[in-house]
């Protein structure tokens, strides 16, 4: 008898099969958090309708918060945000003509009530896309707080440890 699994909080979108090998940080990351979730590929410009389908019932399937990773033009979290109001995290994806900062813009400039978080134009981005994450939904999760606070000692543990190798080496 196969175990049921728990229906994912987060929806993790990409624009593109090509963004894994960034966007698979947060993937690492929600799992190091316990955080079901779920991993789509999508295009607000080659896929607009299934965008939109997704968007507008992610909410009534039970997801609480989407994150969106799109290069280029970088339209898919605004599209995601414009057809929900379920918090939506945008990760620009490096590339392109101007080396990811058109996604960066894209990403960061929203209209007025149609607001897009956004992280990072780098590989912190993803990871840090997925702690913000966790830290809308451990506002109504105590466990969930817990393990963030855990993963917090542990970085500041490696900065310490860091610290002393560095003085050891003087």
């Amino acid at each position: 008898m196969s175990k049921k699994q728990p229906a994912p909080a987060v929806g993790l979108v990409m624009g593109s099969d090509s963004d894994w090998p960034l966007v698979s940080k947060a993937h690492e990351t929600l799992d190091e958090l316990g955080i079901p979730h779920e991993v789509r590929v999508m295009s607000a410009h080659r896929s607009p309708d299934i965008a939109h389908d997704y968007a507008a019932a992610a909410e009534g399937r039970g997801l609480k918060v989407i994150l969106a990773a799109a290069g280029g033009a970088a339209h898919l979290a605004g599209v995601l945000a414009a057809w929900t109001t379920l918090p939506v995290i945008g990760i620009p994806v490096p590339g392109g003509a101007l080396g990811g900062l058109e996604a960066l813009l894209a990403t960061v400039q929203m209209p007025s009530g149609i607001p897009v978080a956004t992280v990072a134009l780098s590989s912190a981005g993803p990871a840090n896309a997925a702690v913000l994450a966790a830290e809308i939904l451990a506002l109504s999760d105590a466990g969930l707080r817990k393990r963030l606070r855990e993963r917090r000692r542990k970085l500041r543990d490696k900065v310490v440890a860091a610290d002393a190798a560095l003085q050891d080496r003087l």
